[in-house]
């Protein structure tokens, strides 16, 4: 019993009814989920995006109850009957599960080869599999709540811009290329050959031009690419809400953003989210957390005992303060850890850059350890009080110049609140982190390049620094985080021309290549360009921690794979000759490089 869609129409949707429906005579629409023949009734279970409803067939009508039989899972059909309660057999499991219906008669649209994996929550499909067939793996209902999600959240985002003023406006796709950071990705031009467009990492020229232009409040959520390596949660092309605003300060885009971000939170998951966010400058964090992302759910705060150490006997501390580096340690509760742990935590900070770490078990009788004999019993109360550490405690340390033992104890901090389980408490820790640097020096390079990008404003205090100390400089730059996550951030732009020279300058650009680089942004710039500033969120970041999700390519809809391909479409791919004749293109083959 055959028809096209459009034969029947729907009624409801297949998590729709409910007792207040019995007796009604409904035509719903979806996927065969479960197959069940128990002789005297036949049942099947039908599903689409909005829940599962269990259709009943009855061998009175026989031509119905006969083409049941031949149902099988990922089957699309229509199912046409009346509604009615399932008595004492609710299923409790089913949002529909009071009641079920009575198929009188049935439709097939389309039959379905048999599946790769079964369409469950919970699947042992690899996930190489599951992405060769997204189209299968998109109806699980896990990644249908993300992907539903996510459309809830870009909706709430547009809603709540909308309202305060912002302008809902595009960006070009084909731009030029402006190679700092992250590789461009290259798209070569058939009627200019030899030359390339490049696909945005940000929209962050075009916005600043939206602003010289006088649009006042723009947004857009947007697609930017980076051509850089891949891990759980970095994909190559992905989507930022994208903000900008003028006549502003940082404390005004930190407002509505903030109030954007709570709207989402109270929408999704009903959470009210205490305003203004908590915040901390970026010189805190790297102290406390050694990061500037710090997971504020578990403590283990880094502490500095630099001046406890000084003078001790242990040559490796002290050395380290003589020649200007700092000592820096963090205290486990009491928590039985081995020596083959402790080895795995020395090399997790060899690989953050340190030579070695210290440690030292704290115990009734005094310290425990390598390192204990180094110490006086006044040194060691002294080191306990400033760590808090109780008897059972481990101590590890970390001595060497501060920019390395910040990130290696960032690092190990990280590793702790996993395999301690202490970033397991279902809580939302949110903080800004300010004052970030505005320009850090490249040893490699021999030269200071911008921690955020060439159009950061310099704090106003801070000015008098950027011809003849760069490193003291802060930027008007800050950064939302979540659970040890970095959500988005921004910067006031530079805005004055003078400004903007002494600042290329500083990062060693002269005018030939700033023209080149930046050439039509300076040009807008000097043309009566107002103070303005934005901010930028990672879209499928929020998406993850708001849904759970392990990974970004559970909340993207078609994501590509740590290899940057996607399984499903065999992306990239090999394109034909005349193609690259037309692009004015040849292709040298890896194995038969020179």
């Amino acid at each position: 019993m055959t028809a096209g869609p459009t034969a029947w129409k729907r009624s409801h949707t297949c998590g729709e009814l409910r007792a207040a429906h019995v007796g009604q005579t409904v035509t719903l629409m979806g996927w065969v989920d479960t197959h069940r023949d128990f002789g005297a009734f036949r049942f099947i279970t039908l599903r689409d995006r909005f829940g599962l409803t269990q259709l009943k067939f009855d061998p009175s009508n026989q031509d119905v109850f006969a083409a049941s039989d031949a149902l099988r899972p990922e089957w699309v059909i229509a199912a046409r009957g009346v509604v009615v309660s399932r008595g004492d057999n609710i299923n409790k499991q089913m949002e529909t599960g009071e009641i079920e219906v009575d198929v009188q008669e049935l439709r097939v649209f389309s039959r379905s080869a048999v599946p790769k994996f079964p369409i469950r929550d919970e699947v042992d499909a690899t996930e190489d599999l599951r992405l060769a067939y997204r189209f299968l793996d998109l109806r699980r209902r896990p990644i249908q709540r993300n992907i539903v999600m996510r459309a809830e959240v870009t909706h709430i985002v547009r809603s709540f811009l909308h309202d305060e003023g912002f302008l809902d406006l595009e960006t070009p796709i084909l731009t030029k290329s402006t190679p700092e950071g992250a590789r461009d990705y290259l798209v070569p031009s058939r009627v200019h050959p030899g030359e390339f467009y490049a696909l945005p990492q940000s929209p962050q020229l075009f916005k600043q031009l939206y602003m010289v232009a006088g649009y006042d409040r723009y947004f857009q959520i947007c697609r930017c690419f980076r051509d850089e390596d891949l891990r759980a949660d970095r994909q190559p092309e992905f989507t930022q809400i994208d903000m900008e605003m003028t006549f502003v300060e940082d404390e005004d885009v930190i407002d509505v953003s903030e109030r954007m971000i709570a709207r989402i939170w109270k929408e999704i998951h009903g959470v009210d989210l205490p305003l203004p966010l908590p915040r901390m400058t970026y010189a805190e964090s790297m102290r406390r957390f050694g990061v500037d992302n710090p997971d504020l759910r578990f403590g283990l705060e880094i502490q500095d005992i630099s001046e406890l150490v000084k003078n001790s006997e242990f040559g490796v501390f002290s050395g380290a303060v003589e020649a200007g580096g700092v000592v820096r340690a963090l205290a486990i509760p009491d928590v039985s850890l081995s020596r083959k742990q402790l080895d795995g935590y020395t090399d997790i900070a060899k690989n953050a850059g340190l030579k070695g770490l210290a440690w030292a078990k704290v115990t009734a009788d005094g310290w425990s350890g390598p390192i204990a004999k180094f110490f006086s019993d006044e040194e060691r109360a002294q080191i306990n009080q400033a760590l808090q550490a109780q008897d059972g405690a481990t101590l590890l340390f970390a001595a060497d110049n501060a920019k390395v033992v910040a990130p290696a104890l960032g690092a190990l901090r990280k590793r702790l609140g996993a395999d301690l389980e202490l970033n397991q408490t279902g809580e939302w820790k949110f903080t800004w982190i300010t004052e970030f640097p505005l320009l850090e020096h490249d040893d490699e390079a021999g030269r200071w390049v911008a921690v955020h990008h060439p159009f950061t404003a310099p704090r106003d205090e801070d000015l008098q620094y950027l011809d003849t100390d760069p490193g003291k400089v802060r930027a008007k730059a800050y950064d939302l985080v979540l659970n040890g996550n970095e959500l988005g951030g921004g910067s006031i732009r530079i805005h004055d021309q003078d400004l903007q020279t002494r600042m290329f300058k500083a990062l060693g650009i002269d005018k030939e290549e700033a023209n080149d680089r930046f050439g039509f942004l300076l040009k807008a710039l000097s043309h009566g360009a107002p103070p303005h500033g934005g901010l930028a969120f990672g879209l499928d970041r929020i998406i993850m921690l708001l849904s759970g999700a392990a990974s970004l390519r559970d909340v993207i809809a078609y994501p590509k794979t740590a290899s940057a391909s996607c399984l499903m479409t065999e992306a990239p791919s090999e394109v034909d000759a005349k193609q690259l004749q037309d692009l004015h293109i040849g292709v040298v083959k890896k194995d038969s490089a020179n």
